[in-house]
């Protein structure tokens, strides 16, 4: 590990003078001349260059490297039903550096309160470094879909040092990982595992799901939300976000969101300090080899419609659901509906690069679909909505 301090002068610089700025006769002491003394404070920002990919995963080196980019987040939360002026609940969690203009990232959930449409942002939010500072922060923006904000905080005078933002493009099971995080409050914290699955769906704060999220086995409980998952690299490769536990302790499920899908929320937090999602107005299920030869259907692979939301996008544009309720392997199926085997010329490999392909499109889109409909294609023209602040039953 190889570690490059750059120093940036900090805020303007200060001007003190004796007795309050003040001389013996009330005047100016800058103006009189009295001694000034100028106070610089100093940003330190470390670079670090990643790791050779030799195969290995040393998890020593990983922490050396990355967890001073690793931040405790303390928030004040609004409670429910309480009067202006009243205390909030508080809460824990982590989060970690992404630039050396003070930028941290964090869950979402970690400095909001509550879910879809009644999520409030914490009253306050402080951010505590492995070497003690502890400062105040601003919400820059969050995203309720993504499960994902951006803080702001002053640097100056402080040590910084961003972690690399990986990719999750090719991740494999079984690969090596190392959550850091402050777990029920314990700041600088480090648990290792490997990647457990991926391509998993998990709920967002608006009900939606986020896809493409990491299933791992390394440790992850209350208070670990917001921290980094990090390679043998010691780039991020997503976010810590929640556990799945029927005894509320961290037994070997949990999941992080990809740091792929935390870009794309990133670039627009720090333009506009919301992101903005395209809204089909379907609901969906998976196509497999048996289900297709149980239904007839013409297609082994795409987004078999269920049900359309009255009013949305794909109702307005004629895609139809099924109308016959049936049972088939201990799934409840919606027979008769549209298949959709594209977007914009791009064939669905399964159910969930329907959201996937969403993704990259924002409201107001023109989009074609390609769908199956009693057997025969045909392409269908929309324009897209905007996501609703929570799920609207179809």
């Amino acid at each position: 590990m190889r570690v490059f301090a750059a120093l940036l002068a900090g805020a303007a610089a200060l001007a003190l003078g004796a007795c309050g700025g003040k001389d013996a006769g009330g005047g100016d002491a800058a103006s009189s001349g009295g001694p000034v003394r100028t106070v610089e404070r100093v940003t330190t920002v470390e670079v670090v260059r990643g790791a050779r990919d030799d195969g290995g995963f040393d998890a020593q080196a990983v922490y050396r490297r990355d967890s001073p980019g690793v931040v405790t987040v303390f928030s004040v939360l609004p409670r429910a039903g309480a009067d202006v002026g009243e205390e909030g609940s508080e809460g824990v969690g982590s989060g970690f550096v992404v630039s050396g203009s003070g930028e941290i990232v964090t869950n979402a959930h970690v400095v909001t309160e509550g879910t879809g449409a009644s999520i409030k942002k914490a009253k306050e939010v402080y951010v505590a470094f492995a070497d003690g500072n502890e400062v105040s922060a601003r919400i820059v923006g969050f995203d309720p879909n993504a499960d994902v904000a951006l803080l702001r905080i002053d640097p100056a005078g402080l040590r910084l040092r961003p972690l690399r933002l990986g990719s999750a493009q090719d991740l494999r099971v079984g690969s090596p990982v190392a959550a850091i995080g402050s777990p029920f409050g314990e700041p600088q914290s480090l648990s290792v595992g490997v990647v457990s699955a991926i391509d998993r769906s998990i709920k967002s704060l608006t009900g939606f799901e986020i896809a493409g999220a990491i299933q791992t086995d390394a440790a992850i409980n209350r208070g670990n939300s917001g921290g980094p998952l990090v390679d043998g690299r010691g780039e991020v490769l997503g976010i810590n976000s929640q556990i799945q536990t029927s005894s509320g302790g961290g037994e070997g499920v949990g999941y992080a969101i990809p740091i792929d899908a935390v870009r794309h929320t990133l670039a627009g937090l720090r333009s506009d300090g919301k992101v903005d999602y395209a809204y089909l107005g379907v609901a969906t299920t998976r196509i497999y080899p048996q289900l297709a030869r149980r239904f007839k259907l013409p297609v082994s692979k795409g987004a078999w419609v269920q049900d359309v939301v009255d009013g949305g996008p794909a109702d307005k544009a004629g895609l139809r659901a099924g109308k016959d309720n049936e049972r088939f392997q201990a799934r409840a199926i919606v027979d008769g509906g549209d298949i959709i085997t594209a977007v914009d010329g791009r064939p669905l490999e399964n159910e969930a690069a329907l959201s996937v392909a969403l993704l990259r499109l924002k409201p107001g889109s023109q989009v074609v679909l390609q769908v199956y409909r009693d057997g025969r294609a045909r392409d269908v023209t929309l324009k897209l909505g905007a996501r609703p602040t929570q799920v609207r039953s179809p």
